[in-house]
């Protein structure tokens, strides 16, 4: 059965951040089976209205300086609420704004939410807008001042009832049930916790018995994606835990629900373990967007290293090729390492590897692609007549000896054709060089294109928060949100050493020239 208490509700505030701005007008349309009542009233913000708001609006600063502040119609809203589905359109929005309104007079406020934006979306797919004035446009809606709260309450309360006009009451149910199920939590977790989560990007951290941090994730809705991370937990058989999303990529990839970073992340090491009844505690971080995201999640996976995360492949040697030239056109690849070379100032480095393991391998895969002199490479020894001596020698009258990779005449490569036995006089050093070179061109480690930290800017315009990530030669400094803590971040930049993700990060990220840079 469908509900029958309904309050539409819509707000007008000073801005969209529930956290510093305030509510300047609220608009209520309660319907309790069938009787409709209406309720509106201006709200003093106690803080100025900015210019283009009061623009939006209409609402002018003058309209609230006499009227009631939210603790003198707190109660009266409290009642009217009481009981009913509270219903908004981008319903997070409203709800927010009423919660931190009553947290800012010491009260709690919890309410059933439905949001007429995911169910316009559930009823409608064939439509890609979904916003208030499409839905005006679409269905006919209509009502005299829109951005007032009781006007835009009143189409919200209009849609409703186009919507039971033209779907049935089994359609309706079913798309309003996604909304209104409660989700399923650890046994142990407060759920009250759950109410503040908001819908925005950032990393959550989820703790164990004596505060033990279990998992780290990150999502661009931290609300959505730990309510789905929770159900995916609690209701596998047995309790098991079960990530929603475990696909490796990359930890400069980006998805619309962010998956964990390289590796996988979001995988068990132990896919039986009882994870749901592990769980005590929730925090989270929010970023101002997916990049913060990214990095902050990265940071903390390195730091707090959670048991239930897939094991992060530790980069206790990173390295590089750098070519170095013995004689005159005649290149050689020679292994550094990052706690020994600047990998963001150094030019001609190819890579950069997790270890020498994964450097040598990585060579020797090239060389035989592009037919490049093994033992030239480093990657074989030369035996006693290899490599240095220059006989022409019939490819017929050479053998493997014993099934080695190196023979006393010959280097072996050559023989089997590998090569083009560079090192036997048969191909030029420079070309054999020019050939490397562009055999590594695409391994080449991008250059820090600055000559100085930067800060990479991330802003959301509509909550009107900003993010600074303070970077130095492709490392990650911390993020900032005043100058004060970019000077002390930057006063630390010499402690942090080269992270082969956050290169990754960085390189996809920056390339895309989406976010703004500050030379710091």
């Amino acid at each position: 059965m469908l509900p029958t208490h309904l309050a539409f509700i819509d707000l007008e505030t000073t801005g969209a951040n529930p956290a510093i701005d305030r509510i300047t007008e609220i608009g209520l349309i309660e319907v309790v089976e069938g009787r409709v009542a209406r309720w509106s009233t201006l709200v003093n913000p106690e803080r100025p209205i900015p210019e283009f708001i009061q623009r939006l609006t209409g609402i002018r600063n003058d309209m609230v300086a006499d009227a009631p502040t939210f603790a003198e119609v707190a109660e009266e809203l409290r009642t009217r609420l009481h009981g009913k589905l509270f219903i908004a359109h981008n319903a997070r929005f409203d709800y927010s704004f009423v919660k931190q309104e009553f947290r800012r007079l010491g009260q709690r406020f919890q309410a059933d939410v439905l949001c007429t934006v995911r169910l316009s979306r559930k009823l409608f797919p064939e439509h890609h807008k979904h916003n208030l004035d499409s839905l005006i446009v679409r269905h006919g809606l209509y009502a005299e001042g829109r951005h007032r709260a009781l006007a835009d309450a009143e189409l919200i309360w209009q849609f409703w009832q186009k919507a039971r006009l033209s779907h049935t009451e089994e359609v309706l149910l079913a798309a309003l049930q996604p909304q209104l199920k409660q989700p399923t939590l650890p046994p142990h977790l407060d759920p009250a916790v759950l109410d503040d989560l908001p819908e925005t990007p950032g990393v959550y951290l989820i703790y164990g018995e004596g505060d033990i941090c279990l998992y780290v994730g990150k999502s661009i809705n931290l609300r959505q994606r730990v309510f789905s991370h929770f159900a995916a937990a609690v209701g596998n058989s047995g309790g098991e835990y079960k990530e929603m999303d475990t696909t490796s990529r990359s930890p400069g990839r980006p998805k619309n629900d962010l998956p964990p970073p390289g590796g996988g992340s979001g995988a068990l090491t132990e896919p039986g373990a009882q994870f749901s009844q592990q769980v005590r505690r929730l925090d989270w971080r929010e970023t101002v967007g997916e990049v913060g995201a990214l990095l902050l999640e990265s940071s903390l996976l390195k730091q707090l290293k959670p048991l239930y995360n897939r094991r992060l492949h530790e980069h206790p040697e990173i390295c590089a090729w750098r070519l170095e030239e013995v004689e005159p056109g005649d290149f050689r690849p020679s292994l550094v390492y990052a706690v020994d070379v600047d990998f963001g100032a150094a030019d001609h480095l190819y890579g950069p590897f997790g270890s020498k393991r994964e450097a040598n391998t990585t060579l020797r895969k090239i060389a035989e692609a592009y037919q490049l002199c093994p033992t030239l490479l480093g990657l074989e020894k030369p035996a006693p007549r290899a490599c240095s001596h220059r006989r022409a020698v019939p490819r017929r009258e050479l053998r493997p000896l014993g099934g080695q990779r190196s023979v006393g005449a010959v280097n072996f490569a050559f023989q089997v054709e590998l090569c083009e036995g560079a090192g036997m006089g048969r191909e030029p050093r420079n070309l054999h060089s020019a050939r490397l070179m562009s055999a590594l061109a695409r391994l080449k480690l991008k250059p820090w294109p600055w000559p100085g930290p930067v800060g990479l800017i991330e802003r959301d315009d509509f909550r009107d928060v900003e993010d600074v990530h303070v970077l130095a030669g492709w490392r990650y400094l911390g993020s900032a949100h005043s100058e004060a803590e970019i000077h002390e971040l930057l006063e630390q930049a010499a402690s942090v050493p080269f992270d082969l993700d956050t290169y990754k990060l960085l390189k996809t990220h920056l390339g895309k020239g989406k976010l703004k840079v500050r030379i710091l």
